[in-house]
């Protein structure tokens, strides 16, 4: 006995349909991944800048301390500039250091995301940007500023 065919012009046309649809997901699950890793390395970014404006911010400017000048971070952009590269040379990075108000450090950090699906694409890798700043407080019962 012979199988009777049903359905006529519309043979494989549900598994064309099939195929369609995974290839958008497939499509769709690489964005959310790579979006998802880039938001991760943006996060590490500005952590790092973070940690790298506390230890710029631990620079105290001793003359003016001693002058009885009271407590301002070191504008020795210098010697907050190796204290910077001693903290991110592990990671490979640079920072770029800028001093407000003679209390404040803001430190910015540009850094670069791997990808992983869209080296496919011809997208190696992409920038991200991170960004930190310590303000200098002081006080024996309540934190001061400069």
């Amino acid at each position: 006995m012979r199988a009777r065919r049903t359905g006529g012009a519309d043979g494989g046309s549900i598994a064309l349909f099939v195929a369609i649809c995974a290839a958008g997901l497939v499509v769709m699950i690489g964005i959310v991944l790579e979006a998802g890793g880039r938001l991760r390395a943006i996060e590490t970014a500005d952590a790092r800048a973070q940690e790298v404006a506390r230890v710029v911010g631990q620079q105290l400017d001793e003359r003016a301390l001693l002058r009885g000048g009271g407590y301002l971070l070191s504008q020795d952009v210098a010697a907050a500039q190796v204290a910077a590269e001693a903290y991110l040379r592990p990671y490979g990075l640079h920072a770029e250091i800028a001093f407000r108000n003679g209390s404040t450090v803001v430190v910015d950090i540009r850094a670069r995301y791997r990808t992983t699906l869209l080296g496919a694409l011809a997208v190696q890798s992409l920038e991200v940007h991170g960004r930190g700043a310590a303000t200098l407080v002081h006080g024996v019962k309540e934190a001061e500023t400069a």
